[in-house]
């Protein structure tokens, strides 16, 4: 039977984050595109903590509207009404929190503390409580931790309280503690305010556990940068770019090519087959499957997307809440909207938009059209410049365009409308009726015309100089 105490986290969310210059409270801040809030509450969830309490105030409704709870982690909210300090704010949640407890102290600004990390200093910490320190090389800004002779843990000074002498000491303290509930709420109930701050310091309870004989114990995080805060935009980007860097070393050692793992940013989930290359520059949102052999070109944009085997997405294209079949060609600079079905086989060009409509197996679009709430039949054609005329200013109509269909170019296609199989479509035809199926449809408003004698529109006096087309023509 596991006779350890059910975990409960306080997360202290509180701060108003005035050097980040905005008016999103800082934990709503993204790094990979979550909040670091969320983040946080994630590496809460791994630990198996039973509840986390987060500690909210400037902001505070904003914080609870945007953070959805990680499955099984039950989310509670405490209130700071003013921000006295980290052990005011920790007290705000306290009483929420059992005495058969074991609490961990985590801050909503620090996204990328690793669970491992706090799963060892949980282990050091299980009776008496523990304090996570790391070794900068560079200290300013941190408490530094102060030990007896023997080396026991004494006291954490802060940096504005600290003598010249204390404050080359290089190891610092990161602010997560752990410790058994009931000593936790006795230490924060002895805590004042007598210092340059005038704010009840949660590390004071380092003091108060020494002085009772029962010092805390020490687990040192192995990578000081992942239990840094973020305070302002510049330490945001170094967050974004070390998690990024992360991902990729983990994308990697799964079987993926990066081209620039630098350049590579996963702002989501990645499943991903075997020999899967990506290029310089794409990003990845939300939950992106990639099968066996897919290829990825650079400046890719994807977003819920499914890509079958073999297929290629090529550079700057552009896929949202779409499939693609296997062996399929997209792009370069291509548009997939939500909605949108790629069978295998399909090919989609450059400058081609498609939205809520399929394209069956073969079927090709190469250049410069709109395909949206449309059915495309396998090995259809269709030729540059088409459009489905789908939205009548009220509502959205379909066009069915059967199998081996050739679509001239520069078609418009009024839905709602079929076209049959393996017809064919003049170019230059606007279709408002169904065409029949093995026939060419032809629909061009007027036979063409040459006038003589027709003279240009010439600017006016005083209109200025080239519009560069602005002006619309005849």
């Amino acid at each position: 039977m596991d006779s350890r105490l059910p975990l409960h986290v306080i997360v202290l969310a509180a701060g108003q984050g005035t050097r980040m210059q905005s008016a999103l409270p800082k934990v709503l801040h993204p790094v990979a595109g979550r909040p670091m809030l969320a983040h946080v509450l994630a590496t809460a969830a791994a630990l198996d903590a039973e509840v986390s309490h987060v500690v909210i105030g400037h902001g505070g409704e904003a914080v609870q509207r945007e953070i959805t709870a990680p499955a099984g982690l039950d989310v509670r909210w405490a209130i700071q009404h003013e921000q006295l300090g980290t052990a005011h704010a920790v007290d705000q949640a306290m009483p929420a929190v059992p005495d058969a407890a074991q609490v961990l102290i985590m801050y909503g600004d620090v996204p990328l503390v690793q669970s491992a990390t706090l799963a060892n200093l949980l282990a050091v910490g299980e009776a008496t409580g523990a304090l996570l320190a790391a070794q900068l090389s560079d200290p300013t800004g941190y408490g530094r931790l102060l030990r007896t002779a023997d080396g026991r843990l004494a006291a954490v000074v802060e940096e504005k309280d600290a003598t010249v002498e204390q404050r080359q000491i290089k190891e610092i303290n990161t602010g997560f503690v752990c410790a058994p509930a009931h000593k936790l709420r006795a230490w924060v109930a002895g805590i004042d305010n007598d210092n340059a701050k005038g704010e009840y310091y949660l590390t004071d309870l380092v003091a108060l556990a020494a002085a009772e004989g029962a010092p805390l114990a020490v687990a040192t995080a192995e990578e000081a940068a992942d239990v840094e805060g973020v305070n302002d935009r510049l330490q945001l980007a170094r967050a974004e770019r070390r998690f990024q860097a992360r991902q990729a070393e983990a994308v990697m050692r799964a079987g993926v090519s990066l081209r620039d793992p630098a350049r590579f940013d996963l702002r989501g989930t990645l499943d991903a087959g075997r020999d899967v290359v990506i290029d310089a520059d794409v990003i990845i949102e939300g939950h992106v499957v990639l099968a066996d052999g897919v290829q990825v070109g650079p400046f890719v944009h994807l977003r819920n997307v499914e890509v079958g085997a073999g297929s290629r997405i090529h550079s700057h294209s552009v896929l949202e809440s779409a499939r693609v079949g296997a062996d399929c060609d997209i792009g370069p600079f291509a548009r997939l909207r939500p909605g949108t079905q790629c069978a295998d086989g399909a090919r989609v060009g450059n400058f081609v938009e498609i939205k809520n409509a399929s394209l069956g197996p073969g079927a090709k679009a190469n250049h410069l059209s709109y395909l949206g709430d449309a059915t495309v039949g396998a090995k259809a054609n269709i030729g540059a410049g088409t459009i489905t005329c789908n939205y009548d200013g009220a509502n959205k109509h379909h066009t069915r365009i059967g199998e081996s269909a050739f679509i001239g170019s520069n078609t418009a296609l009024v839905a709602p409308v079929e076209v049959g199989d393996r017809a064919t479509i003049a170019a230059g035809s606007t279709i408002t009726k169904n065409a029949p199926a093995d026939a060419l449809t032809l629909a061009r408003s007027r036979e063409q015309k040459s006038l003589s004698g027709w003279k240009r529109p010439q600017k006016r006096p005083g209109s200025g100089g080239d519009n560069g087309g602005s002006q619309g023509g005849a």
